[in-house]
């Protein structure tokens, strides 16, 4: 039995649909839901049984099922990387995660989770998942921090031999339209591609990049959950990995895709960035998948203008905005 924390939200619902076509169906499912669209995500996937987080500790220690558990996916935690309640991001990324992993553990279970790129920080130290550079890492967020502090942890408590992190870099595709201004740039660019037939993007504010050409590894949800597949079938992978693809493009490069799948012109038009996140803003980033790959998992090709393409016309043009109808 598989446990999927933030089983409905982005990764952790396509996560779920993901083992479902792998086979998998006897699921628990735990989430918040509240007064959110994301609920949607949910139908068409197959489980047991769907907990609240708040429940959930209380379920393990009394519930039957709970000692069937073989795996446990973590994906729930605050993914707003603009959060200012550090307090808030501690209780819910740190030790949460803790609280979850220990039982985990305990249970004799496998425990996988969602770290984040974030920790990077501005990248000055590179983007190695090696376990001798996360001390020196400095996120430029608070959101980074808490992730950073939970990878901090499984290191000095000697876990990495039996826990596996997943740092996840900038993941598109459908699932993501509840999260309003943390969607990819892709989803809320859309609307506007498709209507004026124009993309609007952040200005530079550095000398050594112009207009659009900050970079990100952008990875497709189909190609992260080809690796967290890969993981699955080779128990032997522990430890903390980046989850990219290697291969950085620029924001320029996601418009001209986006515009081409709507078979529209290139329009770009650059505004300035908002002055409150200039200096936390990330001009470069690209995943070091040596680790991944030296532990059997192959080089992604280069796909990314085809899958925005995609993305586009299979999910966003047609209107199917979840994982489970297509």
């Amino acid at each position: 039995m598989i446990l999927v924390t933030g089983s409905a939200g982005f990764i952790g619902s396509a996560i779920a649909c993901m083992l479902n076509r792998s086979g998998h169906t006897d699921l628990l499912l735990c989430d918040v839901l509240r007064k959110n669209d994301k609920w949607n995500n949910i139908p068409g996937v197959r489980f047991r049984e769907f907990i609240h987080r708040d429940a959930l500790f209380s379920y393990l220690e009394s519930s039957p099922d709970a000692k069937k558990i073989d795996t446990v996916i973590h994906m729930g935690a605050c993914s707003d990387t603009t959060e200012p309640d550090v307090d808030y991001l501690n209780a819910n990324n740190v030790n949460f995660s803790k609280q979850l992993c220990r039982w985990a553990l305990a249970q004799g279970a496998r425990f996988i989770y969602a770290s984040s790129a974030a920790v990077y920080g501005s990248g000055e130290l590179g983007f190695s998942d090696a376990d001798s550079l996360t001390p020196n890492l400095r996120p430029l967020n608070a959101y980074g921090f808490s992730k950073w502090l939970f990878d901090m942890w499984v290191l000095e408590q000697g876990l990495a031999d039996r826990v596996t992190g997943l740092r996840f870099f900038n993941v598109f595709g459908p699932n993501e339209y509840h999260k309003g201004h943390m969607a990819s740039v892709v989803y809320r660019a859309f609307p506007l591609a498709r209507d004026k037939g124009l993309v609007r993007l952040f200005e530079s504010h550095r000398p050594d990049y112009k207009h659009g050409e900050q970079e990100r590894d952008f990875i497709y949800i189909d190609e992260a959950l080809d690796a967290l597949r890969f993981i699955l079938k080779t128990p032997s992978v522990s430890g903390i990995y980046n989850i990219g693809t290697g291969i950085p493009h620029t924001f320029n490069d996601l418009a001209t895709a986006l515009l081409e799948g709507l078979g529209k012109p290139v329009n770009i038009e650059y505004f300035p960035m908002p002055e409150d996140i200039r200096n936390r803003y990330q001009y470069h980033t690209r995943a070091d998948m040596d680790k991944l790959n030296n532990a059997g998992y192959p080089k992604i090709q280069d796909r990314f203008a085809q899958n925005v393409k995609d993305y586009v016309q299979k999910y966003l043009q047609p209107g199917f905005l979840y994982y489970s109808q297509v």
